[in-house]
């Protein structure tokens, strides 16, 4: 796969089994701190409350980034390393993560695609080539920690907010909160 396939494949694969389904509240290609000359952009950013029914269960939510990062050069090349969230994942091929695992900043969480019947130990061990003819799941191969979040709620829910308005409105551009066709590649869930 070239490394825009690969993209996509961890962008859809990410979308149908962390993002997708009932209560999950997430947006694509967050900006932070648009209009100025230090903005930066979060590939996908979910909002996880523990639950809808009262403010407090809203106040107590976390947000939870995920940069994806197709190959070496891409995690190396100075943008997209922005961790925001309450807790910080990269999601990576097993291949590019085992020649990263020494320069992932500590407490950031790693998530990897692994055949649907394999086993993510031997996986490590001996990554399969990422391709469209088998089904994926997404493993952790190490969990996030939770951060001190420097950014107000209300900050990062306008700015999920607002990528999402500017989604709908670029012409051909699908709306993010729909699920897409993966052509069966994926199984759905968590």
């Amino acid at each position: 796969m070239t490394r825009r396939e690969t993209t996509r494949f961890l962008s859809d694969l990410l979308v149908c089994q962390r993002l997708s389904g009932r209560g999950k509240y997430w947006a694509r290609e967050v900006s932070i701190d648009y209009g100025t000359s230090d903005v930066r952009r979060i590939d996908f950013l979910q909002f996880d409350p523990p639950g809808q029914m009262s403010v407090s269960d809203i106040e107590k939510g976390l947000f939870i980034g995920y940069e994806v990062k197709s190959c070496r050069n891409d995690f190396y090349s100075g943008h997209g390393q922005n961790y925001i969230g309450d807790k910080n994942y990269l999601v990576m091929p097993m291949a590019v993560y085992k020649e990263l695992i020494q320069d992932i900043p500590e407490g950031i969480g790693v998530l990897v695609p692994v055949p649907m019947l394999a086993d993510v130990n031997d996986e490590f061990q001996s990554p399969t080539i990422l391709s469209d003819d088998r089904d994926w799941k997404l493993c952790a191969v190490r969990y996030a920690f939770p951060q001190r979040r420097k950014r107000a709620m209300v900050e990062l829910l306008f700015c999920m907010l607002r990528s999402r308005q500017f989604a709908k409105g670029e012409e051909g551009h699908h709306a993010d909160h729909e699920l897409h066709d993966n052509g069966g590649r994926f199984q759905n869930g968590f």
